[in-house]
Parts: C-alpha cells; structure tokens; sequence
C-alpha cells in the first residue's frame, strides 16, 4: 500500500528523474555525436559532396508513411532519368531516421529510385533547415534546389509540378548564358 506521504511521492519521482538523466543525456550526446545526414550504408554525407559536375542538385526531403511522397516518388525517378546526363540530378533525404530506417529502406526499393539517397533524425533536420531557409520546417514532402555552384535557389514545402523546376532551370541558365555573351562581347 501507497504511503499517503507527499514527501515520498516526490522522493520516487525524484529519483525516477535521475536515474533517467543519465540515459537522456547520453542519449542526446550521441544524437549529437551523429553526422546531420548519412548514407544508408552509415556513412556521413553533406549536400555538397553531391552538388557535382556543373549540375543542378534538386533534393527531395521524403518520409515513408508520407501519402504525397508515395504518390509523387516516380515522378522524381523520371525527373532524374532525363536530366542526369545532362543538367540535374536528384538527390533523397529521408526524414524516418534510424528508428524507422527498415521502412525507409522499402520506400527506395518499393519505389525503384535511381539516385542516392540520405537519412537525417527528423528533429536533426528541421533544425538545420530552419537555419538554413530562415522558416519552420513543415514536413514532407519538401524540395529544394541548388544551382550548379552550390547556391540555394529554390524551397518549397509540398509538391510542386516538376514542368516548373525545368523551367526555372532552363530561364536561369539562359539567363547566365545571355550575362557571360555581354560580358564577352564588351556590351
């Protein structure tokens, strides 16, 4: 039987509290510890190490049980499959994290993707980008564009026609095309 105590009420739950402060601040430690992206192979990754060959870098911010992500997943293959010769290349970053890593693994291969794909913890992620849009992370799916030097051009929260992402390519690279031709001839 309880003591109706209040002291020892607050003495259990107390020490409920420190002995679990270890666990959650070793928790936290390796959270920290871990590279904000990694390969499915365990392997730390940065967005930069696939921003390559004067190609745009379209990435695609998913989460397996995201109906969306699901709906959209093919479009993203063919995307990839037209441009990666040439002017783009896709690049996936799954937000499940490792405790839901299994599931993200059957969404690349249930979905037959052609390009590589990350891991981030969810928390991890809308961290970084917050930091890195200035806005709260939203949720999946999330896509973001970089130009072939590295530069964010493009967010945008939610699925878009990928008709647009060609032509913002396409006007952007023209226009670059058209500034180097005056720059070239002296006007």
């Amino acid at each position: 039987m309880m003591s109706k105590n209040p002291g020892s009420y607050f003495f259990v739950l107390m020490l409920g509290l420190l002995l679990n402060l270890p666990l959650a601040a070793s928790r936290a430690a390796t959270e920290a510890s871990l590279p904000l992206f990694s390969t499915f192979d365990n392997k730390p990754a940065k967005i930069a190490d696939y921003i390559v060959d004067n190609k745009w870098l379209l990435v695609m911010i998913w989460a397996s049980d995201c109906h969306i992500c699901n709906r959209e997943a093919y479009k993203y293959v063919d995307f990839n499959f037209k441009h990666e010769d040439s002017d783009a290349r896709v690049l996936g970053i799954s937000v499940d994290g490792q405790a839901k890593k299994k599931a993200a693994t059957s969404f690349i291969k249930r979905h037959d993707l052609n390009f590589p794909n990350l891991i981030s913890e969810p928390d991890r992620l809308a961290g970084w980008f917050e930091k890195l849009t200035g806005q709260n992370w939203m949720g999946t799916p999330t896509l973001l564009l970089y130009s072939p030097d590295g530069e964010l051009r493009v967010q945008q929260i939610g699925a878009i026609p990928l008709e647009l992402v060609e032509k913002f390519i396409q006007r952007d690279s023209a226009r670059k095309i058209s500034a180097a031709e005056k720059v070239n001839h002296g006007s």
